[in-house]
């Protein structure tokens, strides 16, 4: 595993990390504001990301797929990110200090409604991530080199449009709860 590999595993790392640090000072220490500051570094994270992969493409190295990964990474975490720890507060709260209570599973178009805003933070995440990739393979202007960047683009071109059409799904087949019902209220 080359260089950018290492530092696309240490920044996932680093992101759950920082999260979790964030979460335990806000809620076991009672450290409000030292928590926040510990999960707004989360953000940092992919700057070093960003600058780590864009120097060594800038010292020449061919851009492999570690290297379109970082793209990938860091628009995935810009657009999920808010989301993720709001997620990882939730489950924080619910095992670690016992307090909150689980949402309740969504059915029928609620359902459809939740993913399709899933959706859409997918395809926030695929436009900074293609600009990141496109801008790449502008600023090198050379095939060979970029090639690796085109068949990641074109992989995760694919898995949006696969999304798309489970989103889809979900209108025209709503998820039904245990009983094998949806709502009245649905339709």
């Amino acid at each position: 595993m080359n260089f950018v590999a290492w530092m696309i595993v240490a920044c996932e790392i680093a992101f759950w990390v920082v999260i979790v640090l964030g979460l335990f000072t806000r809620y076991v220490l009672k450290q409000k504001k030292a928590g926040l500051f510990l999960l707004a570094l989360t953000p940092i994270v992919d700057v070093v990301l960003l600058v780590v992969t864009s120097v060594d493409l800038y010292r020449g190295a061919t851009a492999t797929i570690p290297h379109a990964l970082a793209a990938v990474y860091i628009g995935v975490s810009l657009a999920f990110g808010k989301s993720m720890i709001q997620w990882a507060d939730e489950k924080f709260q619910q095992y670690v200090t016992k307090q909150g209570t689980p949402k309740p599973k969504l059915y029928g178009m609620e359902y459809a409604k939740y993913y399709a805003k899933s959706w859409f933070r997918h395809l926030f995440s695929y436009v900074i991530g293609a600009a990141l990739l496109a801008g790449t393979i502008y600023f090198i202007d050379d095939a060979e080199r970029t090639a690796s960047l085109w068949q990641v683009l074109r992989l995760w071109t694919v898995v949006l449009g696969v999304d798309l059409l489970f989103t889809a799904s979900y209108f025209l087949f709503p998820k039904k709860d245990k009983q094998g019902t949806v709502s009245k209220k649905d339709w």
